[in-house]
């Protein structure tokens, strides 16, 4: 393959910046669990939450960030760039998660806030601290709120061999992900936890099938494509479909009523095996989102700047937030906390992730000379799901 066959740049496109930045937000405030800002969150609204969305982002970035090599005929160099990537974020979970046993530790001696320990899986570090500290760097052992990382690396390091099923067929990348997906929900594969029985939380056997639809879309982008085009009749029944899951959230309705004839991941709300029932309404919100023009003017208002450069440094912004958002926890576990002070503790927290925002953007613009353009440093560009232009208001 020569170069002529690699699409042109398609430049930054900063809605995607700005639905990752809400997505951390979101992420943050859930992983400081019983303050009553959560009760407000995505996931209280319908039947998946920021982690399917998150997923979902990450892989339309990587298909827009790393296809080009491999689309060049550089493929060698393509798989270093992406593992290179995998490295940074394996150090990421790694030192954090060092950081959050430190914290934990720290109340558990000087606050006694041991009702936190079940809560964090934080047990087994007191119980066999030697096969913790080995299952830690081997990532079998994962603290609670610490799961996200993991799975993206691990999504990474399969990332070209995505990349190059779906640079020569998108719907033979979705099918070859999909029936990973149904092998895994029906023989219940995952990978396993250690010192501890069990797999992974976020199974990435399952959630694959998420990101691998995300690399489709980016490749899509790549080509000024959607991965689905417009078509009413869907975007109706993606607007239904967000309906009836709020609905059936908010009256807190247990089951769906197919659950007791289908497979679990089939019918069920599984997280860890990312159920179909998660999966299609992620799917649907980021259709319905990517299609109404309003959604694009909103986000484009001057309100949405910070939370839009929040996505645009996510991996520090999400590492420091789950420092943060752990610190936070153990400061609850000892002292209560109300509407004031749980308001305090996460407005502070996410002026923190701001500001270390701001300053590696400015940091950045400093050493370059220029603003701060990730595009026209030779980063990776990246573009907002499935998306062209928004065809309806």
């Amino acid at each position: 393959m020569n170069n002529s066959t690699v699409p042109p740049s398609i430049g930054r496109d900063h809605r995607l910046d700005v639905f990752r930045g809400l997505a951390l937000l979101t992420i943050f405030i859930n992983h400081v669990p019983g303050n009553v800002f959560e009760n407000f969150t995505s996931r209280n609204f319908g039947f998946s939450d920021a982690a399917e969305a998150f997923v979902l982002m990450s892989g339309i970035a990587v298909g827009l960030a790393y296809s080009r090599g491999f689309r060049a005929g550089e493929w060698a160099k393509a798989v270093l760039r992406v593992w290179r990537r995998a490295g940074t974020l394996y150090v990421a979970h790694i030192v954090t998660s060092v950081i959050a046993i430190a914290i934990i530790a720290f109340g558990v001696v000087y606050l006694n806030s041991v009702k936190l320990v079940p809560s964090v899986n934080f047990g087994i570090m007191l119980e066999k601290p030697l096969e913790a500290v080995i299952g830690l760097p081997a990532l079998g052992y994962q603290i609670g709120y610490f799961n996200i990382l993991p799975l993206y690396f691990t999504l990474l390091i399969v990332s070209p061999l995505y990349i190059l099923i779906g640079i020569r067929s998108r719907p033979a990348l979705i099918a070859f992900a999909t029936a990973i997906w149904i092998l895994a929900g029906t023989f219940r594969l995952n990978l396993p936890n250690y010192p501890i029985a069990g797999g992974w939380f976020f199974n990435p056997i399952s959630w694959q099938l998420i990101y691998a639809i995300g690399v489709a879309a980016g490749l899509a982008a790549l080509e000024k494509r959607k991965l689905v085009p417009f078509n009413p009749w869907l975007f109706g029944f993606s607007a239904a479909y967000l309906v009836f899951s709020m609905v059936w959230i908010r009256m807190e309705m247990g089951a769906l009523p197919l659950d007791r004839y289908f497979p679990f991941f089939l019918a069920g709300f599984d997280k860890t095996f990312l159920a179909l029932p998660r999966l299609l309404h992620v799917l649907a919100l980021a259709y319905v989102l990517t299609n109404l023009a309003a959604v694009s003017r909103l986000i484009a208002m001057p309100a949405f700047k910070p939370i839009e450069l929040i996505g645009q440094h996510s991996l520090a912004v999400f590492a420091t937030g789950s420092v943060l958002s752990i610190a936070l926890q153990v400061y609850r576990a000892r002292f209560h906390t109300g509407i004031l002070e749980d308001g305090t503790l996460i407005l502070g927290g996410i002026l923190i992730q701001y500001g270390l925002a701001r300053f590696l953007a400015a940091t950045s613009e400093k050493k370059r000379g220029k603003p701060a353009d990730a595009a026209k440093a030779g980063e990776p560009a990246l573009v907002g799901p499935m998306i062209e232009q928004p065809l309806r208001s």
